[in-house]
């Protein structure tokens, strides 16, 4: 394809232009998601030893940023749907500075809220929605690879910065660590956004066919609903397994180094997971992927529960993260199959408020199914089942007008 038929699609970049803002944000995402989210699990350990506050109340304050997130992603949605990313990123990334210095310097524990607080805010400006809807917007008909490209680019963020903060926090302490990282927002985030970013924003693209799509429309419907509750319960079950995974591997015998790397090549799989998307998107409807996905959610769950000998673990947890791969890019692209794009930003945030909140409390109620059910293996067999339910669920999920497309 040349510059011009790219830019005939688009509306506004030519083709550099299009690799600067992918490549621009496959960095930008890489440090936010690194810096503001797994850096907290690998610095948990050491603040609760150095302040006396305890890990439910420090996991508390990260889910507090995590339900802040979600709600700043709905009025994100909608302001990047007018203007762009450019500003909204921008600010966030921002915002993410100043917010990680007041938990660094946190004295109290409130203090310390407060400063999760601002950078769950923060987080809704940066993380992955709104980098959806700038590619989904930009790229036009070729959203889809620009779309995987970016998670797979993302999903090296813990592989990147979990071992960069452990090593940092073994050389200086958890609080010197995070203003190093805030250094990193600084440097790599701030430009990188602001510079980056860079294009005139294309006018929504018109709804096609006979169906044009309001999302008035959507927002109240059956399809919508059954959408946003499929993908919760499936979020839901898949990261409850993914942060409780190394505690089910050391029940089943596992040595601590062991199950580490596990965890390691169940995040590989899933960067490798994201590869299949394509091949699978040619030759399935929306309906197909979505129920497909959630079923093997359940099936790869039900198996980490069930298998017990160490080549079979570790075999179910890499299966365990090529789904999840896939899993990311249904979500990413749910609100295009089903609605097209021309209220993404505002639809996607709507749909990604409540699956950011599970996710939130997934790796709490994963630990409180264990303590519940006796055991994490038992808890897996839970996860499964409501993967089950979220799969049959999201069989409803596609709209009227696309179940007669699809007919027709």
């Amino acid at each position: 394809m040349t510059d011009t038929d790219t830019r005939a699609q688009t509306g506004t970049l030519d083709g550099a232009g299009l690799r600067r803002v992918l490549v621009v944000l496959c960095l930008t995402e890489i440090t936010s998601w690194g810096i503001l989210y797994y850096a907290f699990p690998v610095l948990s350990l050491s603040i609760s030893a150095d302040t006396g506050w305890s890990l439910p109340q420090l996991t508390a304050a990260f889910s507090t940023s995590q339900l802040a997130a979600a709600l700043t992603g709905i009025p994100v949605g909608r302001i990047i749907d007018r203007i762009g990313p450019r500003v909204v990123m921008t600010a966030g990334s921002v915002l993410a500075v100043p917010s990680l210095l007041v938990v660094a310097a946190a004295p109290t524990l409130p203090i310390f809220y407060t400063g999760w607080l601002a950078a769950g805010v923060a987080m809704g400006g940066v993380l992955y929605p709104p980098a959806f809807a700038a590619l989904t917007r930009w790229y036009g008909d070729n959203y889809v690879t620009a779309l995987m490209i970016l998670t797979l680019a993302a999903g090296l963020a813990s592989t990147v910065f979990a071992p960069l903060t452990a090593a940092l926090v073994d050389r200086y302490d958890w609080r010197a660590t995070y203003l190093v990282l805030a250094v990193v927002l600084v440097v790599v985030t701030v430009p990188g956004h602001l510079l980056g970013l860079r294009g005139r924003w294309p006018h929504p693209p018109s709804s096609t066919g006979a169906h044009p799509v309001d999302h008035r429309d959507a927002t109240p419907s059956r399809a919508f609903l059954a959408l946003v509750v499929a993908l919760s319960l499936g979020a839901f079950a898949a990261f409850a397994g993914v942060f409780n995974l190394v505690p089910l591997l050391i029940e089943q015998g596992f040595s601590s180094s062991l199950a580490a790397v596990t965890f390691g090549l169940g995040v590989a799989g899933q960067v490798l997971g994201g590869l299949g998307y394509l091949p699978i998107a040619a030759r399935t409807t929306a309906r197909t992927r979505i129920v497909v996905i959630l079923a093997a959610t359940a099936a790869i769950t039900a198996l980490l529960g069930i298998v017990s000998t160490t080549i079979a673990l570790i075999a179910v947890a890499i299966g365990a993260g090529l789904v999840r791969g896939i899993f990311t890019l249904i979500q990413a692209t749910a609100i295009t199959d089903r609605w097209g794009a021309t209220h993404y930003g505002r639809l996607n945030g709507l749909m990604s408020a409540p699956i950011v909140i599970v996710m939130a409390l997934a790796p709490w109620a994963g630990t409180a199914l264990s303590a519940w059910t006796g055991s994490y293996a038992h808890a897996y067999l839970i996860l499964a089942g409501l993967a089950v339910v979220a799969a049959l669920i999201g069989a409803a999920s596609i709209p009227h007008h696309r179940n007669a497309e699809i007919a027709a």
